[in-house]
């Protein structure tokens, strides 16, 4: 996966279906990339980094791509991929997830079941298990890691807005989130869209 040269978008599309691994002391959790939304950086008004704005929080945001951004909202962890050189500040969220291993050890941290375990941005990373202190490392250099061979394909790609980013102007209704057409497992997914998780992929 190429996290320096190609355009945001592009990889916020290209991570739909990798498959996502973190391992904690004890577990191995994993899962499938359903949701991410793209964040453009300086000119990006719903970006951490718009305007060049840096503060000790947004520091891995202007590392080099493939550091992971993660940061806290509204007490949730939320994951971002770093997807440019060093310097500039655009990346992906990472927002949902279609679990595989470690399901039974999601649900206990999560204390939900079905698809509210990860259809979410932080509602994964909770089931996942993933602290705080991962912001600041590097994809497959810790123990969250991505795998592109043993990896799915969307069907179908959906855009739309992005999710929560109300008076940014034109930024708040440009289509720069990215699903996988009719997987349950998205956030906010209308149960009449919805079909089998199976039935999304190629």
């Amino acid at each position: 996966m190429d996290f320096v040269s190609k355009p945001t978008t592009e990889t916020a599309k290209a991570l739909l279906g990798v498959k996502v691994i973190y391992e904690d002391n004890n577990q191995t959790y994993s899962g499938y990339i359903v949701e991410t939304e793209a964040y453009l950086g300086f000119d990006d008004r719903a970006a951490h980094g718009f305007g060049g704005k840096q503060t000790p929080k947004v520091t891995s945001l202007y590392k080099r791509g493939g550091t992971i951004y993660g940061h806290v909202m509204h007490t949730h962890l939320l994951i971002n991929f770093v997807t440019r050189t060093e310097g500039v500040p655009e990346g992906v969220l990472i927002r949902a997830v279609e679990p595989e291993d470690g399901i039974e050890a999601m649900i206990k941290n999560r204390n939900k079941k079905g698809y509210e375990v990860t259809n979410g941005p932080g509602k994964w990373t909770k089931a996942f298990n993933i602290p705080r202190a991962i912001d600041g490392s590097t994809i497959n250099e810790c123990r969250l890691s991505i795998d592109l061979k043993n990896r799915k394909y969307p069907r179908e790609i959906e855009e739309s807005a992005r999710i929560g980013i109300p008076n940014k102007g034109e930024w708040t209704h440009k289509p720069l989130r990215y699903t996988v057409k009719g997987n349950p497992y998205v956030s906010r997914a209308r149960k009449s869209e919805c079909v089998m998780p199976e039935e999304t992929w190629k």
